[in-house]
């Protein structure tokens, strides 16, 4: 497991990122180049997410990994208890002129599952991005990293 305090700020997002490719290579430099991106999409997705709209002055956010035989998970969380993102299930299109709200789209299409789960302060927001050559989740598996949690998979 890897853990680290990012501050919630645009810098603070890019390190997130950053952190999270260095940390992979670390656990496995012969890791996949495509999990690897796809890993550090999301997480720049969520953490872009939790400084933009979870951000409370002097508090940091916290990136967590976690990595298992099946899947990298992925989990953001920020400090902000009264704004949530939706629920998975409740994801809509924005239009095609609007200017944000892609971002949980993309997140929803690269994980095999993700989800919000409320903190005794703030929220986290994670991902699960399935690693090459794993089978779809079954709904007895869903329960791998401790959390049941929304989300799809």
């Amino acid at each position: 497991m890897f853990s680290h305090r990012f501050p919630a700020t645009r810098l603070g997002a890019q390190l997130a990122r950053k952190l999270a490719v260095a940390q992979l290579a670390s656990w496995s430099p012969a890791q996949d180049t495509e999990v690897s991106e796809t890993v550090a999409t999301v997480v720049a997705e969520l953490a872009a997410n939790a400084v933009t709209h979870g951000r409370v002055p002097g508090r940091d956010c916290e990136l967590r990994l976690v990595l298992s035989d099946r899947a990298v998970r992925i989990e953001v969380s920020d400090t902000r208890t009264e704004r949530r993102p939706p629920a998975p299930s409740d994801i809509a299109a924005p239009g095609p002129s609007a200017e944000s709200g892609r971002g949980l789209l993309l997140v929803q299409a690269l994980s095999g599952a993700w989800g919000v789960t409320p903190r005794s302060v703030g929220k986290t927001v994670w991902a699960e991005i399935v690693l090459p050559g794993v089978p779809a989740r079954s709904a007895e598996a869903r329960h791998e990293f401790g959390e049941g949690g929304r989300g799809r998979g």
